[in-house]
């Protein structure tokens, strides 16, 4: 099972340099459930910031397309359940994405409460704020 580099995802979805995006299309548009493309964590977290900071993308843009992509039988996230989880969260909160995904798979391994500094990411669930011993 192949992975896919956070590069060639953004090319796919935004189309923003037509070589690669019709490159990227090939391939993508080649994948069969049987041999899905794999998606790592850090490309999830990349992904997530590239189309927020860089296309400028809103949150709930943002999350229609994670939701699309974990829809589709062709691509196999790593831990998927963990990302649907800090997608609920997100979409719930103010909270950074990737603080969501950190909770989400801190509770995901029994490896709770995730330990923080960061106020909003202290106010999810499973999360605490360290303030003083």
């Amino acid at each position: 099972m192949p992975a896919l580099d956070t590069n060639v995802l953004v090319r796919y979805l935004v189309a923003d340099d037509r070589n690669q995006f019709e490159i990227a299309k090939a391939y993508i548009n080649n994948v069969t459930p049987d041999d899905p493309l794999f998606i790592p964590f850090s490309v999830s977290l990349e992904l997530e910031w590239v189309l927020r900071t860089v296309y400028e993308l809103d949150k709930p843009t943002v999350i229609t397309i994670f939701n699309q992509l974990l829809e589709a039988r062709e691509i196999e996230f790593q831990d998927e359940s963990s990302i649907e989880v800090s997608l609920s969260l997100y979409s719930d909160s103010n909270t950074d994405f990737a603080d969501c995904l950190h909770n989400a798979t801190a509770y995901a391994n029994d490896r709770i409460p995730l330990v923080t500094f960061d106020r909003k990411a202290a106010r999810l669930p499973e999360s605490v704020l360290l303030e003083k011993l």
